[in-house]
């Protein structure tokens, strides 16, 4: 993956780790409670990171995790107290408890589409489990399924796996645990889309372990559009194919470099037109679902 991008440096934080989208940061003292959660305006796209970035979409995410912690009613990793947030990144960035992470992608499906519909059609079944026959692309679930995935180093692609499987890599206890609390927050947080007019597809969701307690808390990013598919509940009704399914995310980057780019070599930048559009569809599912015309 082509990433050329050097982090920044903050006062009072050391840099850790840059994954596609997000820098981490320790604190410079050398405590061990916290982090520093920097989300970058990148856009990746087919492995590639892209020119130009999107403007405002690390605050965007940033902003609509926050809610959504806020909504769920379950643990999650913001800090209550601790070290501040430099003033240049406050709106894009989170201060955050450090945990264990588990190396398991909690990924919950309410329908099937994208990697689980290539699954569903070879298989029959997604992560070993068995679904009916005769599904279309965007066909919703009568029962979401939990499908994990083993996280992969980076630069490289996320592996699905079997709940046993996940079993064999957590143990059968916390797997179990991860699968219950995974469909719950998924269920709330569908509910509460539907209110608003949408659909939540799926999700991905990443929890951690404290380290004193080993309680599950709820990490990383939430029901963003970087790591969800939302739908318009109305297209969804009235149109066909995979128009049925416009994402809130950055589809329109990747339909754009399909039709623009025979995926050899480096890619080409973004027109503005297409920067603009990303944005908006961004910003327009934080609007819908939190019922807020501006980030701050």
């Amino acid at each position: 993956m082509t990433n050329t991008q050097t982090p920044a440096q903050y006062a009072n934080w050391n840099h850790l780790y840059s994954g596609k989208v997000r820098d981490l940061y320790e604190p410079a003292d050398g405590s061990r409670e916290h982090l520093l959660v920097v989300t970058s305006n990148r856009v990746s796209a087919f492995d590639f990171m892209l020119e130009p970035p999107i403007p405002e979409k690390g605050a965007v995410l940033t902003a609509l995790s926050r809610w959504w912690f806020a909504e769920l009613g379950v643990p999650h990793h913001l800090a209550s107290e601790g070290p501040e947030a430099p003033a240049e990144v406050a709106d894009r960035s989170m201060v955050t408890m450090r945990l264990d992470m588990l190396p398991i992608e909690c990924v919950v499906r309410g329908a099937i589409t994208g990697s689980g519909y290539a699954e569903y059609r070879e298989t029959g079944a997604v992560c070993g489990i068995e679904l009916p026959e005769g599904l279309s692309d965007g066909d919703l679930l009568e029962t979401p399924i939990f499908t994990p995935a083993f996280k992969a180093e980076l630069g490289d692609h996320d592996e699905n796996i079997t709940f046993e499987r996940a079993c064999e890599i957590v143990g059968p206890e916390i797997a179990a645990e991860l699968r219950e609390l995974s469909l719950t927050i998924f269920t709330r947080a569908r509910d509460l889309a539907a209110a608003r007019g949408l659909i939540l597809a799926d999700t991905k969701f990443e929890f951690g372990r404290h380290p004193e307690t080993g309680e599950l808390i709820l990490a990383d990013e939430v029901l963003t559009s970087d790591s969800s598919r939302f739908w318009d509940a109305d297209a969804y009704e009235t149109a066909t194919g995979t128009q049925r399914m416009q994402s809130f995310d950055k589809q329109i980057v990747r339909d754009w470099l399909s039709a623009n780019w025979n995926k050899q070599g480096e890619p080409p930048v973004l027109p503005d037109e297409i920067v603009e559009r990303t944005r908006a569809r961004y910003l327009e599912l934080f609007t819908r679902l939190t019922g807020n015309e501006h980030l701050a």
